[in-house]
């Protein structure tokens, strides 16, 4: 296995693909670098080199019990960027990953990077403030955490079983397939890493981070998605980014990635395409 070691010990563990122009994808809490596999191959056999890392605590890196915050995970990706070495890459984000995206922007600079793309993501801010009154209570994610803690394995089947994918919805129809490939990518990590987190995903406030991107951002993001409302964030990031396109959906889940790979996939390819 390809794996890199950060300056307090973690080992990160990545897959890189290919050659040509490399695409860094960022996954979603609490998933892996295997949640990536339908873009990853669609965007190898266009001629791209792709990489997908395992956030620390999740998959196959390993399971510190601290750093699980947004400003180590933006320092892992900037680790991995320089253990590759990469120039011109574009960095693609997905729900917490897009988090991570914004945070390594603005927290390490642009110089390795032509643009990026966040999808379903959860900047700006998700918690609801006085600042934010659009976002969700802290009670949601307080709840979050206790059904993690009080049984791990059930709640990872509730998740991809209603909201992630929309399956709660009469109109869609439901994957075993894919529910259970959620809960065994979950299941890979670690659980204090994912307590942890979800006050990560859920408090970081990415305003400041939006303002300082340069580059060319696409967000894509679906009005139905359930878990981290439209309303409350891919226009507000929109607007807070320098150079920012927005692309809404309608009907489609937030793990659209997945469930609507060939639609994402096409607009991400439209987008680099330009």
């Amino acid at each position: 296995m390809s794996m890199l070691t950060t300056t307090d010990g973690t080992e990160i563990y990545y897959k890189d693909w290919g050659s040509g122009q490399p695409i860094v994808f960022s996954h979603g809490w609490p998933l892996s670098a295997d949640d990536w596999d339908n873009q990853m191959l669609f965007f190898l056999r266009r001629g791209y080199r792709v990489i997908a890392h395992d956030r620390r605590g999740h998959g196959r890196s390993s399971q510190p019990d601290q750093g699980h915050d947004m400003d180590h995970y933006a320092d892992d990706l900037a680790a991995l960027t320089a253990h590759l070495d990469l120039a011109n890459a574009i960095h693609v984000g997905h729900s917490t990953g897009g988090g991570e995206v914004v945070h390594y922007l603005a927290r390490h600079g642009e110089s390795r990077v032509s643009r990026a793309a966040i999808i379903s993501a959860v900047p700006p801010l998700m918690v609801k403030t006085d600042s934010n009154p659009d976002g969700l209570p802290k009670d949601v994610f307080d709840d979050f955490q206790e059904q993690l803690a009080a049984n791990r394995s059930r709640f990872y089947r509730s998740v991809p079983e209603g909201p992630f994918y929309g399956f709660n919805q009469p109109e869609v129809e439901s994957s075993e397939a894919l529910i259970q490939n959620w809960w065994r990518q979950g299941m890979m990590g670690g659980a204090k890493a994912h307590y942890d987190g979800v006050v990560a995903f859920s408090q970081t406030d990415f305003t400041g981070d939006l303002k300082k991107i340069e580059v060319p951002v696409l967000v894509m993001h679906s009005e139905d998605d359930q878990i981290v409302p439209y309303g409350a964030s891919a226009p507000l990031s929109a607007r807070l980014l320098k150079n920012a396109t927005l692309k809404t959906y309608q009907g489609l889940p937030h793990g659209m990635p997945t469930t609507h790979a060939d639609t994402i996939n096409a607009d991400l390819l439209a987008f680099l395409s330009t």
